[in-house]
């Protein structure tokens, strides 16, 4: 009786049909989507420092060339925002617009510095801790942009900093529409803006592989 009971439940488990797998909630074509630089923020959410902690947190997971790990970081709150807004400027490519806008400034960011002289092996390591922080800001609901332009050894006194600032990464809820629009290699990569929305150019798969 129990063989016969055992064998029935085996037939019964064997012709039940294949469960549909779980779809991720967050997936990284999403979180590319979405991971747009914001040049416009709303001044009424404030970023929290463990916010910033969380997106500084990726660093201790990520690849680093020889994996020398010489980045480190400068979270900047509220209290001291000012201090790196006197020094940047958002939207090279469209500067008769002064941003950002006031009244839509972030208030948050975090300044990413070197222990070493910048070179390649350092670059490579910033490129992929910028873009790390930036995914991990936008899956938890946040925005950001990376800021190269500015003066550093003023920034570096203005933090007391340690080490050489490289860039700064502006951090919080994102205000801006943004729209990607495909493009041939050869036309214009410059972002613009058009009935209210920005618009930034990417150049197509197909012309991407050679």
């Amino acid at each position: 009786m129990a063989d016969d009971y055992l064998g029935r439940k085996m037939e019964e488990y064997r012709s039940r049909p294949a469960a549909t797998p779980h779809k991720p909630h967050v997936t990284l074509d999403g979180l590319l989507t979405r991971n747009r630089s914001h040049r416009g923020y709303d001044a009424s959410f404030v970023v929290r420092a463990d916010q910033l902690r969380r997106i500084i947190g990726v660093n201790t997971k990520i690849p680093s060339a020889r994996n020398q790990q010489v980045l480190r970081f400068r979270p900047v709150l509220a209290d001291e925002a000012a201090k790196v807004l006197a020094e940047i400027r958002l939207g090279g490519a469209l500067p008769e617009l002064h941003l950002p806008l006031p009244g839509s400034e972030p208030n948050a960011f975090i300044i990413v510095c070197s222990t070493v002289a910048e070179d390649r092996y350092v670059d490579i390591d910033l490129g992929i801790s910028v873009q790390s922080m930036l995914l991990q800001a936008v899956e938890i609901g946040l925005n950001g942009i990376c800021i190269a332009a500015f003066d550093r050894e003023r920034i570096r006194q203005q933090f007391a900093l340690p080490c050489e600032p490289l860039l700064i990464l502006a951090i919080g809820r994102g205000t801006d529409r943004i729209e990607l629009t495909p493009i041939d290699a050869t036309e214009e990569r410059a972002y613009y803006r058009r009935e209210g929305k920005h618009i930034v150019p990417k150049i197509k798969l197909d012309e991407l592989i050679l």
